[in-house]
Formats: structure tokens, C-alpha cells, sequence
């Protein structure tokens, strides 16, 4: 009988594990970085592209790190026809999918890029989520590494167009190829039987890709029988012998005083690996096309210990580093690490033509260089509000809504008060909960005076604990008496003051 009367339970407010919500400032920082993101995209004569949140999985493919099944690590389901379908993991694998789908009306080389967020199934953590957005620049149909060498240069030009200066990053380049051919050198890849020693080189990729935040003792045994953390957690090891690891390790540490000397090292570790040694030339050709750009050393560098997680690059890959130094939740100062990593995919159109199709690109974490310049301090101030009309007279709505257009039209953001202006006070509050830079303000004596009284808010916490009614308004001495057709360049000119100041 309980049962019967029962109140149906209410759905609890509250977003799910691993994803979050994204208010005014945010938006707005965001959307601003982007824009800036995208000018030099453009400028370098990439085409915007906007694929589906949704793609087949079969389209997707099996390239996410750290995972074994298709399906894992992506929001997957089956719709009435049976057909799996999944939330796109990246920009990349959708764009392989256009490419090959719309190949016959696309240029070629063909250069887009794209912004969107993205989705991962994967364990959600501090500062780590299940959507994030991405910034993607890619070029299909480029078999040379001139266009390589042109996304590093254009990936310097994208962060100082953001705000962040040289000598506080650096964009880092190795070449899939020459650790193809390290690990040839080391017993773990067999170029007449691609497939033999697979896992364990996918566990090598890993190990490499996990170098900053394991450390080479993390990874040293990885490489080896494998790995407890801290929480007892046991991850597998590649099984390599000593020799091998050795190998592997030699090439991480291959970095010399120049680019000429690392290159140098490597040839030496690839020894006469043919993929390797093709992966070394490619690399100098790089590395002297982002030199006679006037790009310095100091700007973009070869790092053999970049190699990146994802499975389908068969090249150069890049990885751009913020180098300036923060402090983490305990106090420890570290460096900022990774916004943007890419490479060479030649193999990902392949999936659906059958044929080889070079690519390349870069991919910005959005939320990671947001959070950069919110460090350096070029992010993270409020966005300013609109200005408020408040209303003094219900039946002259019409009035306060023309003075409100006026404002928009000379591109001043303006909203009329649409809550109840009964109390005076009220009002005052709702423009100061809203950042408002100014209030306008006309009630019966100001319409018949054709005037309007302004006021500033950058105070208006306080102005609005103590403002009952608008006699309290205007004894207040931080206001003018303007002319009613005065209104915009008055509220212009305030609100430059306010922003001066």
C-alpha cells in the first residue's frame, strides 16, 4: 500500500564521473584561443572541416594506447541495424574516413583543420576527463617531409600567436622510423614478419611515450618484467633481455648538444636498418627546412625520446613542450609539460582504399594551452558583463529595450532587466552578479528631462548592499547625468575608462 503513494524519485543533479561543465569566462577564453588558433591555421591555407560526434567503429579502428580490445577505451554501441557505432576518439580517424569517402572531389594535397571535443572511456582522474576538445591541422596527399617540417614551424607560429613567448616552449621531432629500426637493432622487430613481436613493441611504444612522468627507472622496467606503481597496481613488461633494453634505452638517450650530433647517434644505433636509416635522412631534411625558416634550435629540436602512443603514425612525429616551471597541487615545482602532439599517418586512409595515402598533422589539447596561458597569466580574468537597463517604469518596457539595441548596435553587449523591478536593490544586484561595467537608469523625472543617469559598477558589491531606492541611486556620487542621445558614447567612454583603469 506504501508503494502506491510513493513520490517518483527525482533524477539527482549532478554530471556524470568524468566530465564536467564549462561557464561564461571558460567558454568565452576558450573561444578566443581558438579563434586565434584557427587565423593561423588559415593563414597557412588550411580549410575548416567539421565531421559527425559520431562515427562507425569499424571507421574508428583500433588505435588508442594502452588497450586491447576495438572497442575499448571509446563510448561504443549498437543501433536497431546491429552496426557498432562510437563517439570519435580524436579528429584524425574521422578525417581519414572523409578523405577516402569524398577523395574524388577533394584536392590533394588535401589541408583541413578542425576543432571539436573528443571522447575517451578511460578511467577519469585529477584534471583528467572523458571529453576534452581538440585543435587539429592536417595535410592528405603530401608524400614529401617538407610538409612535416611545415607543421612544426606552424605549430611555433600557433603558440606565440596564443601568448606563449620563445624560450617558454619547444617543439620536439623524432621519427617513428628510426625506432622502427632501433628495435630491429634490438631483436624486436622483424622485417620479413611484420607481425611477430607485435605486443612487445607496443608495450616498448608505451614505455617510451610514459618517459617524463615514470622516469628511466619506470621504463627501464617495463621494458623488462614490468611495473608496480605506487598503489600495488602490476602493469606487464615487454620481456626484453638486458641487451635489448639497452638498445632501447641508448636511443632515448641519443639527444645530443645539436641536431647534427643526434643525428649522428642515431645512425649509429640503427646500424643498417633500412626503415632506420630512412627515418635518420628524413629527420635531416627536417630538421634543414625548419632552419632555413629562421626557426632555431631553440624552437624545434630532434628528441628521439618523443614517439608518441597512438598506433597509427609511420613517421616523423611532434610533440610541442611548455618549458616554463609551475608548482603542482604539493608544491612541487615542475615543468608544464605536452599541449600538442602529431605525426606521420601514411597507413590510416589505407584502412578503406586499399591504397597508401601520406598524412600528417598536429593536434592541440585545447584545455592544456587554455590552462598554460591562465599560468602565464594571459587567461583567466573574468568576462566582462553586459550592460544593464534597469527598469524604472514596467509600462515603458519598450523604451528600455530601444535603449538596449542601441548599445548593441554600437557593439556594446546590453541586456534590459526581465526579473521583477520591484526592488530597486535588486536590480543593482543582478547587474552585479552579472560583472556589469555600467547601469543605466531612467525613471519618470529623468524621460521627462531627456536624460539618463550612468553608473559604474566596479564597486557595485557594495553600491548594491546599501541602494534601496533610486533617491538612494542617485545620492550616490559615482554616477552622470547624461543626455539621453548621449547614451552611447557615454557608456562607451566609461566603459574604456573602466578598462584602463
Amino acid at each position: 500500500m506504501g508503494q502506491k503513494n510513493a513520490k517518483p524519485q527525482r533524477p539527482k543533479a549532478i554530471q556524470p564521473r568524468g566530465f564536467r561543465d564549462y561557464f561564461g569566462a571558460e567558454v568565452a577564453e576558450r573561444n578566443a584561443m581558438l579563434g586565434e588558433i584557427c587565423k593561423v591555421y588559415e593563414s597557412y591555407g588550411f580549410d575548416p572541416l567539421e565531421t559527425s560526434a559520431i562515427e562507425t567503429l569499424d571507421a574508428l579502428g583500433k588505435y588508442l594506447p594502452d588497450v586491447d580490445r576495438p572497442n575499448a577505451g571509446v563510448f561504443a554501441w549498437t543501433d536497431e541495424d546491429e552496426d557498432w557505432l562510437a563517439l570519435r576518439y580524436d579528429l584524425t580517424a574521422p578525417l581519414a574516413r572523409v578523405y577516402a569517402q569524398y577523395r574524388n572531389d577533394l584536392p590533394s594535397p588535401y589541408r583541413r583543420y578542425a576543432v571539436g571535443p573528443v571522447w575517451r572511456n578511460e578511467k577519469p582522474g585529477p584534471g583528467r576527463f572523458r571529453q576534452f576538445y581538440q585543435c587539429d591541422a592536417d595535410t592528405v596527399g603530401a608524400p614529401t617531409v617538407a610538409a612535416d617540417a611545415e607543421i612544426a614551424v606552424m605549430l611555433t607560429d600557433t603558440l606565440e600567436a596564443v601568448g606563449i613567448p620563445r624560450g617558454d616552449y619547444v617543439v620536439r621531432i623524432n621519427n617513428r622510423k628510426v625506432l622502427n629500426g632501433v628495435m630491429e637493432a634490438a631483436g624486436v622487430l622483424d622485417p620479413s614478419d611484420p607481425d611477430r613481436h607485435e605486443h612487445e613493441r607496443g608495450i616498448v611504444l608505451r614505455a617510451i611515450d610514459k618517459l617524463d612522468r615514470l622516469g628511466t627507472d619506470g621504463v627501464r622496467a617495463l621494458l623488462g618484467k614490468g611495473r608496480k606503481d605506487a598503489s600495488g597496481d602490476f602493469t606487464e613488461g615487454a620481456g626484453l633481455s638486458d641487451d635489448q633494453a639497452a638498445v632501447i634505452m641508448a636511443f632515448m638517450d641519443a639527444r645530443r648538444e645539436d641536431g647534427a650530433a643526434t643525428l649522428r647517434a642515431l645512425a649509429d644505433l640503427v646500424g643498417v636498418s633500412e626503415v632506420g636509416r630512412e627515418g635518420v635522412a628524413e629527420l635531416e631534411t627536417i630538421a634543414a627546412l625548419v632552419a632555413a625558416r629562421g626557426v632555431g634550435e631553440d624552437r624545434v629540436m630532434l628528441d628521439p625520446s618523443v614517439v608518441r602512443g597512438l598506433g597509427y603514425y609511420t613517421g616523423p612525429v611532434f610533440e610541442a613542450e611548455l618549458t616554463f616551471d609551475i608548482f603542482d597541487e604539493k608544491g612541487r615545482k615542475r615543468q608544464f609539460g605536452s599541449v600538442s602532439g602529431g605525426g606521420r599517418y601514411d597507413g590510416l586512409v589505407k584502412r578503406f582504399t586499399g591504397q597508401a595515402v601520406p598524412a600528417t598533422g598536429i593536434s592541440i589539447g585545447v584545455d592544456r594551452l587554455l590552462a598554460a596561458l591562465r599560468e602565464k597569466g594571459r587567461a583567466g580574468g573574468a568576462l566582462p558583463g553586459p550592460v544593464v537597463v534597469t527598469v524604472m517604469d514596467r509600462d515603458r518596457m519598450a523604451d528600455y529595450q530601444a535603449m538596449a539595441a542601441e548599445l548593441r548596435a554600437a557593439g556594446i553587449r546590453a541586456e534590459v532587466f526581465l526579473g521583477n523591478p520591484g526592488n530597486f536593490g535588486k536590480q543593482l544586484k543582478y547587474a552585479d552578479a552579472r560583472q556589469s561595467p555600467v547601469a543605466v537608469i531612467e525613471g519618470p523625472d529623468e524621460k521627462a528631462r531627456g536624460v539618463v543617469q550612468i553608473k559604474d559598477l566596479a564597486l557595485g558589491a557594495r553600491l548594491a548592499a546599501n541602494i534601496e531606492t533610486h533617491d538612494d541611486w542617485k545620492a550616490q556620487p559615482a554616477q552622470m547625468e547624461i543626455a539621453r542621445a548621449d547614451l552611447v558614447d557615454q557608456v562607451r567612454g566609461m566603459i574604456a575608462r573602466a578598462q584602463a583603469g
